[in-house]
């Protein structure tokens, strides 16, 4: 993986990020509310199983 492919990685995110916020800006506040409301082991767990998760795409994908 190169550089730029790191760096197209994160524009593609940060665009559906923006986008969700700027189209369903409602939506995204309930949901952050909803996370804040989370316990911090819930959301370390599901940080860290969207994080292998990510990482196994990204190993089928590029091999």
């Amino acid at each position: 993986m190169s550089p730029t492919d790191l760096l197209a990685a994160v524009a593609v995110v940060l665009f559906v990020e923006g986008a969700a916020h700027a189209l369903f800006p409602r939506a995204m506040k309930r949901a952050m509310a909803r996370v804040l409301a989370l316990p911090s082991s819930a959301l370390r767990h599901a940080g860290l199983g969207v994080a292998v998760g990510a990482v196994l795409l990204l190993w089928i994908v590029r091999g």
